[in-house]
């Protein structure tokens, strides 16, 4: 149906719901809600306006009476999607804001390293006091100001 990267979304969504609404798994895990409310309730943690595909996906979960791993297989579904088109999760921590144009070429470089697609994030924390560290896949750049102040500081007391 060429709905793939819809119904990815709407995953990435309701794996996140689940992340960040610890309430969602207890609710829908609950045998007194009956499957109507949990529909509408899934739905609306796969965002403003799922596909059909994941509305059906939903439902067929529901009438099989395994809602129980529906956290379990939105997850799988990213994963896999993932791996299938080569998609890579980066993210870019930094000390303070940076500008489009860094972000994009951090991007890049990771891209061309991976040789696929990135799924970039970024984040800001003052901790690192300058610099930036870099994370993606199982690698990780790690040029903040903290972590060679902590480096300096470990030389210091051998």
């Amino acid at each position: 149906m060429n709905a793939d990267a819809e119904v990815y979304g709407n995953m990435q969504l309701l794996a996140a719901s689940y992340i960040n609404v610890p309430q969602l798994r207890f609710t829908i895990d609950n045998p007194m809600l009956d499957k109507k409310q949990k529909q509408a309730l899934l739905e609306t943690a796969c965002g403003t306006n799922p596909s059909a595909l994941t509305k059906r996906f939903i439902e067929l979960v529901l009438e099989e009476g395994r809602e129980n791993a529906l956290q379990l297989m939105a997850n799988s579904f990213v994963t896999l999607y993932r791996k299938q088109k080569n998609i890579t999760l980066g993210r870019l921590i930094t000390a303070t804001a940076v500008s489009p144009e860094t972000e994009a070429k951090m991007k890049q470089m990771v891209e061309t390293k991976t040789q696929g697609t990135v799924e970039f994030e970024t984040e800001i924390n003052p901790d690192l006091i300058g610099g930036f560290i870099l994370e993606y896949d199982t690698y990780r750049l790690d040029a903040s100001v903290r972590s060679k102040l902590n480096s300096i500081l470990n030389t210091l007391k051998k």
